[in-house]
């Protein structure tokens, strides 16, 4: 029988359609980006094809993961972030960062394809870049996220991550934030450190533990697969992570990656990092998390008219399937 569930943060509910139920193999991916015409601008020896670098870490080609502001922004980083009325309405100038991660200097090596080590490497360049940023006043948040294959919304075959930055917080994530404090107020709690203690007491959503973090599926998944990675310690904010966390969230990703691939067949992926604005990072009420989304299904009609979403695979199926128990 179908069942509504509600996430204990944003109070969103999500109907898990168990009557739809689907598994891994149900799903169809979408067709892999088509080859570029022309040279790839991430590729060693093309550097001059982007905007000049913001940094670079060392490696065997040159370099092994390099930053570059995006050829097509959609904030500028010049100017003040003013704001103004135009009636009802509000208006803030465009300021900000719109920076592209480059995940490694080969082509064809996705995210997943990328060693432990390497994938640190990946995770200290947004690490370093959030801290940087944090120090422009006009700025309020800062949204590491990645999109991989064009059912995410890629749009180049060579794997990199993006940060935008902007003087605003975002929607979505003051949402968390308010539900988060509310809990907090109440129970005097962090909502998501209970969320990791329950998650390991009932193990049926848990994917695994391991370097001082927890995969599991959400209780409420808008998606189906849908992974969280949380800090067992509490950390609101995620520049705060020190090198031993980074090289531990490193692992814990590739292993969430590995799984994915390996149960959906290399699946078109977003996920995004969810942390605490610029100007308040060690909010005791929010919880820095990584969520992890797979593109098997599309938002429809339903859902945007309603908010709610339907997931036609339960979590703790997902889960099963993700521990290697399906």
């Amino acid at each position: 029988m179908p069942e509504l569930r509600k996430d204990p943060v944003l109070g969103r509910w999500v109907i898990i359609a168990t009557e739809r139920a689907k598994r891994p193999k149900d799903f169809t991916h979408a067709p892999p980006v088509p080859p570029a015409e022309r040279a790839c601008p991430f590729c060693p020896g093309n550097e001059e094809l982007t905007p000049p670098e913001i940094s670079r870490r060392p490696g065997p080609l040159g370099w092994a993961v390099r930053v570059v502001p995006n050829r097509f922004p959609a904030l500028d980083s010049v100017g003040p972030a003013t704001r103004q009325g135009s009636g009802i309405y509000d208006r803030v100038a465009g300021v900000g960062a719109h920076e592209v991660i480059i995940d490694s200097p080969a082509h064809d090596r996705q995210l997943a394809d990328l060693s432990a080590d390497e994938l640190a490497g990946v995770v200290a360049a947004w690490r370093e870049r959030a801290c940087a940023l944090e120090q422009d006043k006009r700025l309020r948040y800062v949204l590491i996220f990645k999109n991989h294959g064009p059912a995410a919304g890629a749009s180049l075959e060579h794997s990199h991550c993006q940060l935008i930055a902007t003087p605003v917080l975002p929607v979505l994530v003051k949402s968390e934030l308010d539900g988060a404090q509310r809990y907090h107020r109440f129970r005097s709690r962090c909502v998501y450190c209970d969320m990791l203690k329950q998650e390991r007491t009932d193990k049926a959503r848990l994917v695994a533990e391991h370097d001082g973090f927890l995969t599991f599926a959400p209780f409420a998944p808008r998606f189906p697969f849908e992974t969280w990675l949380l800090p067992l310690e509490h950390f609101g904010s995620f520049a705060a992570l020190d090198e031993r966390r980074v090289s531990g969230l490193a692992r814990a990703l590739k292993d969430a990656l590995d799984r994915m691939n390996r149960v959906l067949d290399r699946p078109d992926y977003n996920f995004v990092v969810h942390c605490t604005p610029l100007d308040c990072p060690d909010a005791e009420h929010y919880h820095f998390h990584i969520e992890l989304m797979p593109k098997l299904t599309i938002i429809a009609g339903f859902e945007v008219g309603t908010g709610f979403y339907i997931n036609p695979v339960p979590p703790e199926d997902a889960a099963a399937y993700l521990r290697g128990e399906k």
